[in-house]
């Protein structure tokens, strides 16, 4: 708090230290999906302790156990045992990455949410730059690795992707597959993740008016297990890229894109017929056999037409679906979570 040098507050009591404003890391959670991930665990949370006593952090960590089949739970459990600022949940099977972090989204109840690897390829000492970050005005920040220590089959594919992501969506990020982001809670209360958006986060805040960055974060070299991802995933990456532009797009007026389409195809064909039509007429008026079953332009107008019928109806459909659906169930079944401390009760609010 700022005093007026008028007032006499700072003269007639020196001993009253002026409030200073509370650090973003006392309103921090970090939400970790993990994946047969057990050798790392234990030293990402002293990792993450470090920093926290350099800064005077006090974060809630929220480790999302997505279905691993190794020791990963146990270490988990062990950790929130002796850790009150540890909380663990853990999947009944592998439900993907997006799932994880919607599980771990709910259960963070810091104002920022900072997300990143298990694999200690991301650097926990990054997030004070992140925070000071969102201190500029920013509602998510999206790190960008640089420099990458991943074979090039991986970084040349995912630098077009990401070229590609940003060019379709103008959200111009040079790393969307990052997975080291900080977000504002008021971000994750209005995009909905599913399938496998998570990539996408900054690109569906963005759609909503929300502000984003980036920053340069170190990458490390992996020190344990293999990489989680293959070849398939930039597949599936595009398919979810087209998703995100339609719903970045028209999510709230679907007909906008499919009725177009459909009219486009709806005229295209009336057109066509029309100029059969006249076509047919002429040639009988002249005497003539007009044989209109053995011109191609008679199947490809039909189609058109019944083309262009269906989109305008698919159109509607989606409309009503927009309008009047709800959201769906959650995406993840959750078997088992770490009991909450006391402490943790009657402070959270």
């Amino acid at each position: 708090m700022m005093h007026d040098s008028a007032t006499p507050i700072a003269s007639t009591a020196p001993d009253l230290e002026t409030p200073q404003a509370e650090s973003p890391g006392q309103h921090l959670s970090i939400v970790i999906p993990v994946f047969n991930e057990e050798a790392s665990l234990s030293l990402l949370r002293q990792e993450i302790g470090e920093v926290s006593r350099q800064h005077g952090y006090n974060p809630q960590i929220v480790f999302v156990d997505d279905g691993s089949t190794d020791e990963s739970w146990n270490v988990i459990r062990k950790l929130a045992e002796r850790d009150e600022g540890v909380q663990g949940i853990r999947f009944r099977r592998n439900f993907g990455k997006a799932a994880a972090l919607s599980a771990g989204f709910a259960a963070a109840n810091g104002q920022f949410v900072m997300t990143l690897d298990a694999d200690l390829q991301d650097d926990p000492h990054e997030i004070p730059h992140f925070l000071a970050k969102m201190e500029e005005g920013l509602d998510v920040v999206s790190g960008w690795k640089k420099v990458r220590h991943d074979p090039w089959h991986k970084v040349l594919p995912s630098r077009l992707f990401n070229w590609l992501v940003s060019w379709i969506n103008g959200v111009r990020l040079h790393d969307h597959n990052c997975g080291m982001k900080c977000y504002r809670r008021e971000v994750l209360g209005e995009v909905h993740l599913y399938g496998e958006l998570h990539r996408f986060v900054p690109v569906l805040a963005a759609a909503r008016g929300f502000r984003v960055g980036e920053l340069v974060i170190q990458h490390r070299a992996r020190r344990f297990g293999k990489s989680k991802y293959g070849v398939k995933r930039f597949v599936k990456g595009f398919l979810d890229l087209l998703t995100v532009k339609f719903l970045t797009g028209f999510g709230q007026r679907p007909q906008h894109l499919l009725g177009a389409f459909g009219l486009i195809c709806f005229l295209a064909g009336g057109l066509a017929l029309t100029y059969l039509a006249a076509s047919w007429a002429w040639i009988m008026l002249q005497g003539g056999d007009p044989q209109l079953h053995r011109r191609p332009l008679v199947v490809y107008s039909m189609g058109a037409l019944l083309l262009g019928a269906q989109l305008l109806s698919m159109g509607f459909l989606a409309e009503l679906m927009t309008a009047y659906a709800v959201r769906d169930l959650p995406t993840y079944s959750v078997a088992e979570r770490t009991p909450e401390h006391a402490s943790s009760r009657t402070t959270s609010s």
